[in-house]
């Protein structure tokens, strides 16, 4: 291989980013990030168990002068911290084929939808039985993620939405871990050391 060629890593979309434990960054330190997005020019995932102190969707709903009902369950789901980028975007992940006016399409079963109409099916409760909704997103440019990969920042894994949706957050990292069939503690931070 000459200098000029590339390493080419195939797509990573739809699949979950795990964290390993010595990444230290605090944006991402023991965090689970599913990859909505991932090309030649970079990638674009959500994290999927950071949620926000104090804010739910009713909030946010309120906030956007969006009339609620009382008895909407959904108005206490809790919001998520996406990621370091644009905190001040709205992104829905969700589990639903229906169309909204922009949705990234994240495998067969999950979309990332950032238009006001689903915001506005959510609060008459009509939205996606299967959501989450998130402040901001991670990025990355070209050949970054394939690179801190390579640095042995993260493992990846074929994304489930069953551990997006139906697993508490506490335990999504460890469960994430072993969808690869490892031990979660067998990858504590400073393992082995004396």
């Amino acid at each position: 291989m000459t200098n000029t060629e590339a390493v080419v890593f195939p797509s990573l979309a739809n699949h979950f980013l795990i964290a390993m434990p010595e990444l230290q960054d605090p944006n991402f330190f023991k965090t689970v990030t599913l990859i909505c997005q991932h090309d030649e020019n970079g990638a674009l995932g959500i994290v999927i168990n950071r949620p926000m102190e104090s804010l739910l969707l009713g909030d946010i709903l309120g906030q956007l002068d969006m009339t609620t009902s009382d008895t909407n369950s959904r108005l206490d789901d809790e919001v998520y911290v996406g990621g370091p980028v644009h905190n001040e975007v709205g992104l829905v992940l969700h589990q639903d084929g229906r169309a909204w006016d922009s949705t990234i399409r994240v495998g067969n079963q999950m979309g990332l939808t950032s238009s006001r109409d689903i915001l506005e099916s959510m609060a008459s409760g009509n939205g996606p039985e299967r959501a989450l909704l998130s402040l901001g997103y991670a990025g990355w440019g070209a050949s970054q993620l394939e690179s801190e990969i390579h640095q042995n920042s993260w493992l990846t894994h074929e994304a489930d939405p069953e551990l997006i949706f139906a697993t508490p957050v506490k335990d999504r990292w460890s469960k994430a871990v072993q969808l690869l069939g490892i031990d979660p503690e067998r990858l504590a931070f400073g393992a082995g050391h004396a």
